[in-house]
């Protein structure tokens, strides 16, 4: 039997003693389905390089009051700025989001923050391992500058101590919570999807989604999931009621086959905003690296269908490319 590389702990509802899993969920395909989806031949062609379309964001330092302002960088990556508190998610200044420098995804649009021009950083947040989501370089730039907090789910710790072994991490199982500030607590909660450095270490670090709760409404924050029929849309709502805004991924779906029960498309991204009770929605994973294979823009155009179909205003769900800004209303 396998050793798991990087954590060891009781086995669970989604620890199976080596490997975590997503229970009723549908487990990651193997090496011939990956050769049949990169062999299809449907790999749309996205442009080298692209303008930011709104230019660099420059961060406030600080925002207080019931303001709450999410700053897109790309991708996965983002700012969120809420009761005096900076929090990176996910965050990526790298240029491929890959094992080595010189192959694998490339970045078609700059960061939308010049990593310089980043506000003191308290917590950063950290979904899973995959290299669009975690960039070890960026973390260690992140820890010798601000010295943050970071959580992330089990297993992961491990990989962060190793290239940053004085890093201050939190590491979480889902439904642990941190509290990080007076009233404002982060909680790890489900999400439907996997984890994977390298070829023999699949599924040996946990997943999360993020709710952020705090005094002026709270924050679910997906970094990549599949849909799973909706199941984790309705737990959060049955456990926390509503929230001011929910953070989901929306692009990286196709071929559906393949990637339906790691990535959720526009139309899912929509019913689970629904679902999960939110005011406003921001829509991210998209328009940054090339992962599949929906051409670059896509993900916008289906998600305005979505909304529109479902009869949600547009404003509402937000999805924000490199350097946008969304300040979320507050709604008493």
């Amino acid at each position: 039997m396998a050793k798991n590389l990087y954590y060891s702990g009781p086995v669970s509802d989604h620890f199976d003693g080596t490997r975590f899993f997503n229970p009723g969920g549908v487990l990651p395909f193997g090496f011939s389905e990956v050769l049949r989806w990169k062999l299809n031949g449907q790999k749309s062609r996205w442009p080298q390089r692209t303008e930011l379309p709104a230019g660099v964001a420059k961060p406030l330092q600080r925002v207080d009051g019931d303001g709450l302002r999410v700053t897109m960088i790309g991708h996965a990556s983002m700012l969120i700025q809420v009761c005096g508190l900076n929090i990176l998610v996910d965050p990526v200044w790298a240029e491929r989001v890959s094992p080595v420098s010189f192959a694998g995804p490339k970045r078609v649009v700059e960061p939308g923050i010049r990593f310089e021009d980043l506000p003191p950083i308290d917590i950063v947040l950290v979904t899973h391992n995959h290299y669009d989501h975690l960039d070890i370089k960026t973390l260690d730039r992140l820890h010798h500058r601000f010295h943050p907090l970071f959580i992330t789910p089990l297993g992961n710790d491990w990989i962060i101590h190793k290239a940053v072994p004085l890093a201050n991490i939190k590491v979480v199982d889902w439904g642990d919570h941190v509290e990080v500030a007076d009233g404002v607590r982060v909680t790890a909660e489900p999400s439907h999807h996997w984890s994977a450095r390298g070829m023999n270490d699949r599924c040996m670090a946990l997943w999360a989604a993020f709710v952020i709760s705090t005094p002026v409404g709270r924050i679910y924050h997906i970094g990549d999931t599949g849909f799973h029929d909706g199941i984790n849309y309705r737990a959060v709502a049955e456990k926390y009621g509503d929230f001011r805004l929910a953070i989901l991924p929306i692009g990286a779906y196709e071929p559906r086959w393949f990637m339906r029960g790691q990535h959720q498309n526009p139309e899912e991204a929509v019913e689970g905003f629904q679902l999960c009770k939110a005011a406003f929605a921001v829509g991210h994973h998209f328009a940054t690296f090339q992962l599949t294979d929906e051409p670059m823009m896509e993900p916008l155009e289906h998600l305005a269908e979505a909304l529109s179909k479902a009869g949600i205003a547009q404003e509402r769900f937000r999805a924000l490319r490199a350097g946008e800004v969304f300040d979320v209303q507050f709604i008493r």
